[in-house]
């Protein structure tokens, strides 16, 4: 299945891309996509995750054409 991933702030230096899409199999979890973009790596715990605009836990099991996005934590003042 095909999924839109999106990168924010110092995630998208991480990764070095704002946006892409790619194939993951059927039943992958949001943890399971950050494993794949990063060569297996640990989800930090603050990272934050959406689906379709509304957050979710490293555990949502993702959908074909779902948009999964990762940003840090927003902080204000």
């Amino acid at each position: 299945m095909k999924i839109h991933v999106k990168y924010f702030a110092n995630i998208r230096d991480l990764i070095g891309k704002d946006s892409e899409s790619i194939d993951v199999k059927l039943g992958l979890s949001v943890e399971g996509v950050w494993g794949l973009i990063t060569n297996g790596n640990k989800m930090p715990n603050n990272l934050l995750a959406a689906v379709n605009h509304e957050y979710v836990s490293i555990k949502h099991v993702l959908k074909d054409g779902d948009e999964l996005a990762f940003f840090p934590p927003v902080t204000g003042g």
